[in-house]
C-alpha cells in the first residue's frame, strides 16, 4: 500500500488554478503507485468562512468531474475539501472520491471557534474506506483537537487515520504532540495533510507528515514546498520519501 499525502499552496478563492494543482499532484502520485491522495482542508478553495457559501460545491458538482476521470484512470483515492452545501446547510467537508466512480462526502463534527457562524457540524458524513483489508477514516483540522474523534475512529476499527488540516507555524507542534499521541495511544497509522504558504491571510505550517501505529515519525516534509509525502507499508514496515512540486 502507498498513501500520499499532498502539501499546496492555495490560491485564494481560484477554484480553477487550485484544481489544476490538485490534477498535476494526483497523477505525480498515481506515477508513483499511490492508492489514495489526501489533500488539506478546504483544498479546492483554499480555507475561507465569509465567502465560503458562494463558493461552495454539491456532491454531484460538474466540477469534481475530472476529479472522478483521474481516480476511475489511475485507480486511485481522492480525498479533497471544499466548502459543501448539503440541502439548506454548509459544512466544512471533502469529497472521497473512489476509482469505482462514486463519491462519499465527509463532513467535519467539530468546529473551531468562530466556525460556527458559517458552518455546521454533523456526525452523520462519516465515510470508512478500505485499502488491502485496512479500514480508513478521516478528519479535518479542529476535530483532532478532540480526543473523541480518534476514539471513535478506533472504535470503527480504523487502522488508518487520514487528517486534513489547515494548522499555522505556532498550532502544528500541538498537532504533531495529538496525532503522535492517537498514533500510539489508538495503534493507528496517521496520514496528516497541511497547506504551506498562506491562506485566508494567514500563514500555514507546511510539515505534513506521517507516524506509524507506534507513534514513531515515520516522514515529514519541510514548512515551505508544495508537493507531496508518500509512505509504503510492505509487511508492516513503512517507509517515506517526499516529492517536491
Amino acid at each position: 500500500m502507498i498513501l500520499a499525502a499532498a502539501q499546496t499552496k492555495p490560491k485564494r478563492a481560484d477554484i480553477n488554478a487550485n484544481l489544476l494543482d490538485h490534477y498535476h499532484l494526483i497523477e505525480l502520485a498515481a506515477q508513483n503507485g499511490a492508492n489514495l491522495i489526501a489533500f488539506p482542508e478546504m483544498s479546492i478553495t483554499g480555507y475561507e468562512r465569509s465567502d465560503a457559501a458562494e463558493l461552495a460545491f454539491t456532491k454531484d458538482d460538474y466540477r469534481l468531474d475530472h476529479l472522478k476521470t483521474l481516480a476511475v484512470k489511475n485507480n486511485i483515492i481522492i480525498v479533497a475539501g471544499a466548502p459543501i452545501q448539503i440541502e439548506s446547510q454548509l459544512f466544512i467537508g471533502e469529497f472521497v472520491i473512489s476509482p469505482d466512480n462514486s463519491v462519499s462526502i465527509y463532513t467535519k463534527q467539530f468546529l473551531h471557534e468562530g466556525e460556527d457562524e458559517f458552518f455546521q457540524s454533523s456526525f452523520d458524513n462519516n465515510p470508512i474506506v478500505t485499502i488491502e483489508n485496512q479500514k480508513i477514516a478521516f478528519a479535518i483540522c479542529a476535530d483532532i483537537d478532540n480526543p473523541l474523534h480518534p476514539e471513535n475512529a478506533k472504535k470503527n476499527e480504523t487502522d488508518i487515520y487520514i487528517a486534513s488540516i489547515f494548522f499555522s507555524p505556532n498550532g502544528i507542534p500541538n498537532a504533531y504532540r495529538n496525532l503522535q499521541d492517537y498514533a500510539q495511544k489508538h495503534k493507528m497509522n496517521v496520514l496528516m495533510s497541511n497547506f504551506c504558504g498562506d491562506s485566508w491571510g494567514s500563514p500555514a505550517a507546511g510539515q505534513s507528515a506521517f507516524w506509524n501505529n507506534k507513534g514513531e515519525l515515520i516522514g515529514q516534509m519541510n514548512d515551505s514546498d508544495a508537493g507531496i509525502l508518500l509512505v509504503e507499508n510492505k509487511n508492516d514496515d513503512w517507509t517515506s520519501r517526499v516529492i517536491i512540486y
